[in-house]
């Protein structure tokens, strides 16, 4: 008994001396709470998180900022909603300069005189622009270009409009991001042969070559004409209209197409015009006329209203010998097309004479084209559709009211 008294007091010692160490461990455990204090002291480490808020004082400013932009609506609401889109014409006003891209070379529509100056159809509607825009038809910048450099200089925004015989596509008036103008010259693809060829019509051309210009509707109104008609031929393709004049002229191809108006300007470059011959057949339809770039709607607006004035003059009998006279009409047509009568000018912040000054300056449609290619010219290209609506042709222009 008294040794199993002796084992019982052993294990009650070892509990003791357990409790014992377990009982000090607690006392630092105790001070844990003490350690906390630094943690009570986190808040004064918080004091310059309190500071930001005084940092965001400036943020309460940026409601100021938004004032310009709550003007905004306002702005479109003016007297010119286009005011906002305008700025093209705010950009040629600045510079005092229309910059307006043409041809190459193509007599009778644009073309550089012995001089440099470049002279023709197309280049005079670069200066009734300028007219209208700035007062000044000789306000212009003219920058050549053959026809894969047109669309790029316009969509880039080196130039102002594209005046330079350029068709009106459904494509390059929707994916390419053009407007058109109206049309101021109606047109159609021709070819022209030999006169020795003994080629009278398309068919003849079977197993034959063709010259034409490379990135044109022309290229490609070739490729399917021909292919309709199941022709055979070869295209001998340049980039530049006198490269393929030359090519022609030399006897490299058997025909040359493009436009018909081409055909007759260009044909003054062979070695002898008279040994040709455009064939009667029309391949297309090409109506020509100039195009601005999409999203500058009051631009567009001064462009194509600038071909309406050179149109309207026309039909009223209205031309650069006697616009002065016109001013004292009794004509209300006459009045608000010149300007005298109404703010129609304004709404496309140009002066109300606008008009005028294009006609005055320039001349009206009839005066532009007989002094290009009029029956006066090497050219003679008669009117035909070129013709206003009352003489039997397609030129119509909306009222001026």
């Amino acid at each position: 008994m008294s040794r199993k008294l002796f084992v019982v007091l052993t294990v009650l010692v070892a509990l003791s001396m357990l409790l014992v160490a377990c009982g000090g461990g607690t006392e630092p455990v105790a001070e844990e709470p003490a350690a906390e204090e630094p943690v009570a002291e986190e808040p004064a480490t918080e004091e310059p998180v309190a500071e930001e808020p005084a940092a965001e004082e400036p943020v309460a400013e940026e409601p100021a900022t938004e004032e310009p932009v709550a003007e905004e609506p306002g702005e479109t609401e003016g007297p010119a909603p286009s005011q906002g889109s305008s700025d093209t014409l705010a950009a040629v006003q600045e510079r005092g300069i229309l910059n307006c891209a043409t041809s190459s070379g193509l007599l009778g529509f644009s073309y550089a005189e012995e001089g440099g100056e470049f002279e023709g159809f197309d280049v005079t509607y670069c200066k009734a622009v300028a007219a209208a825009a700035l007062g000044n038809s000789e306000a212009v910048e003219i920058r050549p270009v053959n026809a894969s450099e047109r669309f790029p200089v316009l969509q880039s925004g080196e130039v102002d409009v594209l005046i330079r015989n350029t068709t009106w596509t459904l494509s390059r008036d929707t994916s390419l991001g053009f407007n058109f103008a109206p049309t101021t010259f109606y047109d159609g693809q021709g070819m022209m042969v030999r006169k020795d060829s003994g080629i009278t019509n398309l068919d003849g051309l079977s197993g034959g070559t063709v010259c034409v210009n490379a990135g044109t509707t022309t290229e490609k109104n070739l490729a399917d004409v021909f292919r309709s008609r199941g022709i055979d031929y070869e295209p001998v393709v340049f980039a530049e209209a006198v490269d393929v004049v030359n090519a022609f002229g030399e006897g490299r191809c058997d025909g040359w197409t493009t436009d018909k108006s081409g055909l007759i300007g260009n044909s003054q470059l062979l070695p002898n015009p008279a040994d040709f011959v455009i064939l009667d057949e029309t391949m297309s339809k090409e109506p020509l006329g100039p195009l601005v770039r999409h999203g500058d709607d009051n631009w567009f607006d001064i462009v194509k209203w600038t071909v309406f004035c050179t149109i309207q003059a026309e039909e009223l009998g209205i031309d650069s010998t006697n616009v002065d006279d016109m001013l004292g009409s009794d004509d209300p047509k006459v009045l608000n097309t010149l300007g005298v009568e109404g703010d129609l000018g304004q709404a496309m912040g140009l002066n109300n004479d606008f008009c005028y000054q294009v006609i005055k300056q320039v001349g009206n449609f009839e005066e532009i084209y007989n002094l290009h290619l009029g029956p006066d010219t090497v050219f003679n290209v008669p009117r035909g559709l070129n013709s206003t609506w009352l003489d039997g042709g397609l030129l119509y222009s909306p009222p001026f009211r």
